[in-house]
């Protein structure tokens, strides 16, 4: 099966286009030699990109599951109608409302929205397109199946006639003897015998009647410049995209955290939240951080407008394991306690916080196989009330934070909001201290009021 068609697809990121058909993405894999990406369908048994040429063996074929997960999201347009909505549901509604499409150009019929799109992959040979003189004087609209004809035409001649003349610069020096009462007859190609009509110059007729025995290898060649001009436009944005793409890379690199604890900073909220409600982009990841410099590699993803049942009601925060290069020595499933804190900007520190366990038999835990596990975590973290409220505490400067701190060491849970009080601008040696010792301070207490009780 090749990828969707939808009406808006030249308004969609490059991104999501497949480099072999040119549709959105059906199935996604990446080739991991050079990280381009197509449908599964699309791959030739060489596992070749028809982008770079690089070739790349069956087990580095990545079927991208984050990735699909990321297009399903995508608002799109349907091809027949005036239909709009997320990607995960166009083809529950093709098969609803248009189960036996026809082309546009020839009219016929086919049982599947994927068939037609395999159908109209090679142009359609019912489709008008502009005669290739058409900035010469001819001004006809022909079918593709029609163009050999149309080329024969009287129509057609002075166009070609003009177009020889530009491209034939010597012709524009040479005398020519119009003589609109000779005739010639010996010539079977009726474009020669129109020539033949009105030129009676021997060499200039030659070169006319090798230009036009020419015209479809001239015709071949635009094409096939064409299609170099679209793939080169092709590669210079995926080029664009794999820039923007390291540039990504470099700057999560700059801001990694290695001692299980991050502070992600959200900016333009107000931008991510009308993406989320429009479903454009309903979720956006934080960038990696680790639980040591040889740790778990973890991320966050959060769903500004809700996830599931708590669309429309909550935000939704969860927690994502990674696949990491150091994921041969450690222990899993992972089981350690995850914490997260939306910080109250007001400086009241009302801030929102709330942990999670792991589900050690959930495949979110287990040693990831791909980029990335199914995300986990908590779907109603805060409501949405709370968020899009006036000056809310929790977004300022259209920006807002958010902590996550794993804890491998069993915390007290009522140490929680002491610890996500503390200022995020001290070392994390002294934190540690200051926490270990407000432990000590709470354990003493809760000894005293043990020690005071009557026997």
């Amino acid at each position: 099966m090749v990828g969707f068609n939808t009406s808006d697809r030249d308004n969609i990121s490059s991104n999501y286009i497949c480099i072999t058909c040119l549709l959105l993405l059906r199935d996604p894999v990446q080739l991991n030699e050079c990280g381009h990406r197509q449908c599964q369908s699309c791959i030739n048994t060489q596992h070749q990109c028809p982008v770079c040429q690089t070739e790349t063996s069956i087990h580095e074929v990545m079927i991208d599951r984050a990735f699909r997960r990321d297009i399903e999201s995508l608002s799109i347009n349907c091809v027949f109608c005036e239909w709009n909505g997320i990607l995960q549901r166009y083809q529950e509604h093709l098969d609803q409302f248009h189960p036996n499409p026809k082309c546009q150009y020839c009219n016929q019929q086919f049982d599947s929205h994927n068939n037609l799109n395999q159908h109209q992959l090679s142009p359609c040979q019912k489709d008008t397109v502009d005669c290739l003189l058409k900035h010469f004087g001819c001004s006809e609209q022909i079918t593709r199946d029609t163009k050999e004809a149309h080329y024969l035409t009287q129509q057609h001649q002075h166009p070609l006639f003009n177009a020889t003349n530009l491209i034939k610069s010597p012709l524009n020096r040479t005398q020519i003897d119009i003589d609109r009462s000779q005739t010639t007859t010996t010539a079977t190609n009726p474009a020669i015998v129109h020539l033949h009509q009105h030129v009676n110059n021997e060499p200039l007729r030659v070169q006319f009647e090798t230009l036009i025995e020419n015209i479809p290898q001239l015709k071949q060649s635009t094409e096939d410049s064409h299609r170099f001009l679209a793939g080169f436009k092709l590669n210079q944005d995926i080029f664009s995209q794999d820039a923007s793409s390291l540039k990504e890379k470099i700057d999560d690199l700059q801001n990694v955290s290695h001692d299980g604890t991050f502070i992600w900073k959200i900016t333009n909220v107000r931008e991510k939240m009308s993406d989320a409600r429009s479903e454009r982009q309903s979720s956006i990841y934080s960038p990696p951080f680790y639980s040591s410099p040889t740790g778990y590699k973890m991320r966050l993803r959060l769903y500004l407008f809700g996830d599931g049942n708590a669309r429309r009601t909550h935000m939704s925060l969860f927690f994502v394991l990674m696949r990491s290069v150091n994921d041969a020595i450690l222990k899993f499933p992972f089981n350690y306690k995850v914490s997260f804190c939306l910080y109250d900007q007001s400086g009241e520190e009302k801030h929102v916080i709330d942990s999670f366990r792991p589900d050690i038999k959930s495949n979110s835990f287990q040693r990831p196989r791909s980029d990335m596990n199914i995300a986990s975590g908590i779907p109603k973290f805060l409501p949405l009330s709370m968020l899009e409220e006036e000056n809310s505490r929790y977004v300022r400067d259209d920006t807002m934070f958010i902590k996550v701190m794993v804890d491998m060491g069993d915390m007290d849970k009522t140490l929680l909001s002491y610890v996500f009080s503390l200022n995020p601008g001290l070392p994390i040696d002294v934190q540690q201290i200051m926490i270990e010792e407000e432990s000590e301070r709470r354990q003493r207490a809760a000894n005293e009021i043990i020690g005071e009780q009557p026997d």
